[in-house]
């Protein structure tokens, strides 16, 4: 029963560790996809910002 009951808590460990991996991965993702978003959110408003950048400095003193 002891042996049964050992390998029964070593299934559940590695249950709880392959959730944990799979949990570390899924925020990874989420890091990296959003700061992509925010890179293109800068490029596109990179891109519409610049022919106007000289007037709008002068309004913003």
């Amino acid at each position: 029963v002891a042996a049964k009951k050992k390998v029964a808590k070593r299934k559940v460990k590695k249950k709880v560790v392959k959730r944990k991996v799979a949990a570390k991965k899924k925020a990874v993702k989420r890091k990296v996809a959003t700061k992509k978003k925010a890179v293109k959110r800068k490029v596109a408003a990179k891109k519409k910002a610049a022919p106007k950048r000289k007037v709008t400095r002068k309004k913003s003193r």
